[in-house]
């Protein structure tokens, strides 16, 4: 965020405050913000990069294969993820449909900030590895992919790794895809006692291919469980 120096008279700290807040709101949103759009009665859309954004305007470009259909404008949630502040950032806007996969946004606004999960996550209980480069801990060990989004992911071992640890994470998300691979860094730990311990980390160094190619597995894993239930 940036830093104000206030220079001339003084007017009264309301003023400055004010300007402050605006300063910080548009600093929210910036070009390439990752973003996952959802409809008003909570149906994930897709998951896109806000681009260009100016105002009450923008456009996002979707990161997902499967391009949603509209007839008319539709008034959307989107939740977005600064990786900058590492804040949540939830908006709202109207999305009107544009050729190759992407969308305009008008109406565009921050309706809140916060530090919870910007992004929609896949439960799954899925066979992984984690391998480590150095440390006790080096070599490829087995664990348990238990949720995934673009983000990061959450994981269970029964090897013991500590905050900041770094290691990078192989799993096969569909059997007809290849296995996706992820730099991976923990954030937060749980101890699970006798069953091991659940690692929260965070994702880091991924290209948009690594990002499209990850949003599209967890987008086809999802429509695979919603066809199963």
């Amino acid at each position: 965020m940036k830093l104000f120096k206030l220079f001339g008279k003084k007017t009264g700290a309301r003023p400055q405050e004010v300007e402050k807040e605006s300063d910080e709101d548009a600093q929210e949103i910036y070009p390439g913000m990752r973003v996952e759009v959802t409809a008003m009665d909570g149906r994930m859309l897709f998951v896109a990069k806000l681009m260009g954004p100016h105002g009450d305007q923008a456009e996002l470009h979707q990161y997902s294969e499967a391009a949603i259909s509209l007839e008319e404008p539709l008034p959307v949630r989107i939740r977005g993820y600064n990786d900058r502040n590492r804040k949540a950032v939830y908006m709202e806007g109207v999305i009107t449909p544009l050729p190759h996969n992407k969308c305009s946004v008008t109406e565009l606004k921050v309706c809140r900030i916060g530090n919870d999960r910007a992004f929609f996550r896949l439960d799954t209980n899925l066979d992984a590895t984690a391998t480590m480069f150095s440390g006790l801990s080096m070599g490829e060990k087995p664990c348990k992919l238990l949720n995934i989004s673009i983000g990061g992911a959450c994981i269970s071992s029964e090897c013991r790794y500590h905050e900041g640890d770094k290691f990078l994470l192989k799993v096969k998300l569909l059997e007809d895809r290849p296995e996706s691979a992820m730099f991976s860094q923990v954030m937060r730990i749980i101890d699970k006692g006798d069953n091991g311990f659940e690692y929260g980390c965070r994702f880091l160094e991924l290209t948009d291919a690594d990002q499209e190619q990850i949003t599209q597995n967890i987008f086809a894993a999802q429509r695979l469980k919603r066809g199963r239930s």
